[in-house]
């Protein structure tokens, strides 16, 4: 059995949530979203109901970070900018679990996000 380490994050709209990561994978090809990597969250904000949050890294939007920077992300990179997509989230929508289980990072919200951490 996996051992999953429950973090908590309050928003900006005063939710406090609870999430953990469950995995990536490769995005379903007929996924609007394809070709991506999926990074798949469990969330709760009130400890009764959990659910998936799915946040999406397009290859074309890792591709053009890579061109622009002349080096590929890496894998905790890649990581701590779907954290931060999902951070973004939790402070922007009132009602996450409506209209927050399917996120996507484009280019510029990732040059942001790593532009956040100094990564260049």
């Amino acid at each position: 059995m996996t051992v999953r380490r429950l973090k908590t994050y309050t928003g900006a709209q005063g939710y406090v949530y609870q999430y953990y990561f469950v995995g990536q994978r490769a995005a379903l090809a007929d996924d609007p979203e394809a070709p991506a990597t999926e990074f798949v969250f469990d969330v709760t904000s009130d400890r009764k109901l959990t659910y998936a949050v799915s946040v999406f890294l397009p290859d074309s939007t890792r591709a053009a970070w890579s061109q622009n920077h002349g080096r590929p992300l890496n894998d905790a990179e890649q990581y701590a900018a779907v954290k931060l997509r999902l951070f973004r989230a939790f402070d922007e929508l009132e009602d996450m679990k409506t209209h927050g289980r399917r996120l996507s990072i484009d280019t510029s919200r990732l040059e942001e996000a790593l532009a956040t951490l100094g990564v260049e």
